[in-house]
């Protein structure tokens, strides 16, 4: 429920102020949200039309590459229009379906790396039944239980934010829309909200972070019993799903294990 909410918009800060900082900003992330936008279609694009890429493994890249997609497009195209803009304003509304994008796709990717950890456990620990464990019917239902987890994980995460009370103060000191800067924004004690924020996501980030660890903790001695051509081949793929879960869980773990840092009251008023 929306609770004394006197706020129809919010202000975004962004990066920076500068206009020279700006451009650069700009350029700088245009450049890096076209690539990911390219690679990802690229990638799905070929998993679709590719009979050899017909399993679980590209199954699961497939759905990582719209995940990451979806990732992008929820705050990049915005981040990188306000760069050129002087009124960096979204409406609450905008701001909720930001919130809520945002935590969705990132929690899907999150829930599909560690399926593509448990398909790589089965494929190499338990080659012979990897046929039977791993069958489309299987990581079909895999993939459906992460949307619904991702999507419960959002719906926390905007039912959060609308119980909180803005009273006014609409600056947002970021780039997109997120629960953390919104703490700073609400006319209340935030103390509860700052629990259950480091409850829910900071949660989710560490303990998938660890379940991925151990998973290849468990998965890399067991590549002994394997030939030289196939622990070579598992070890590049082992290595670099460990490079993008170490790159990706770095700062979403430091962001959200940690509590908001909250104004007092009184500033909101």
């Amino acid at each position: 429920m929306l609770l004394n909410n006197n706020v129809t918009e919010f202000i975004l800060l962004g990066l920076t102020q500068e206009p020279v900082k700006r451009k650069i900003v700009f350029v700088f992330f245009l450049l890096f949200y076209l690539g990911t936008l390219l690679g990802n279609l690229l990638i799905i694009i070929t998993i679709k039309t590719s009979r050899a890429l017909e399993s679980s493994m590209y199954f699961f890249i497939f759905y990582l590459s719209l995940s990451d997609t979806c990732f992008s497009n929820s705050t990049a195209p915005r981040m990188i229009a306000d760069a050129l803009l002087k009124n960096n304003t979204i409406s609450f509304s905008e701001c909720m379906i930001q919130v809520f994008s945002f935590h969705f796709s990132g929690c899907l990717e999150i829930f599909i790396l560690i399926l593509m950890a448990v398909d790589g456990h089965v494929a190499i620990c338990k080659p012979l039944h990897y046929m039977s464990l791993m069958s489309w019917q299987i990581c079909s239902v895999l993939v459906a239980i992460a949307w619904v987890g991702a999507c419960v994980h959002s719906l926390v995460q905007i039912f959060l934010t609308l119980s909180l009370p803005f009273c006014g103060h609409n600056v947002i000191d970021h780039y997109f829309c997120d629960l953390q800067p919104l703490l700073k924004l609400a006319c209340t004690d935030t103390y509860v909200i700052n629990l259950l924020l480091v409850s829910n996501s900071g949660a989710i980030c560490t303990v998938s972070f660890v379940i991925l660890m151990f998973s290849y903790i468990v998965i890399l001695p067991s590549l002994r019993n394997h030939r030289a051509e196939g622990r070579k081949k598992a070890l590049s793929t082992c290595v670099s799903h460990i490079i993008v879960v170490v790159l990706f869980f770095g700062p979403c773990t430091f962001i959200y294990t940690r509590p908001a840092t909250t104004f007092p009251q009184l500033e909101h008023l």
